[in-house]
């Protein structure tokens, strides 16, 4: 899956991370072993859980569409994710086939 622009969340659904990648089922296990690590935001708040994403012919378009999304307010970014997802159902195993990551690993 290439040119993805996703947002993940932490087990309780509170904090949202935006982000952008080539490879969203590497990106989701790389937060994933990052969870808990204070030197990243998505690894303070535990932001592992994939809840929405969008595939982008090209980086450009996928960098693009994260700063659109970065730059909106929380209660935006809660609608765009009910609109695909309405109950916020993680989406982590639908990407990499599996959860928590075993035979994913390591990349």
């Amino acid at each position: 899956m290439d040119n993805a622009t996703y947002i993940v969340t932490n087990p309780e659904r509170k904090v949202l991370y935006t982000g952008v990648t080539s490879s969203l089922p590497r990106r989701i296990v790389e937060h994933y072993l990052n969870r808990g690590n204070n030197k990243s935001y998505a690894g303070r708040y535990f932001c592992y859980c994939l809840i929405w994403y969008d595939v982008f012919p090209t980086m450009y378009e996928a960098i693009e569409a994260e700063k659109r999304i970065k730059g909106k307010s929380r209660a935006w970014k809660d609608e765009l994710i009910t609109r695909s997802n309405p109950r916020w159902k993680f989406l982590n195993e639908e990407i990499l086939g599996e959860w928590p990551p075993r035979k994913t690993l390591p990349f």
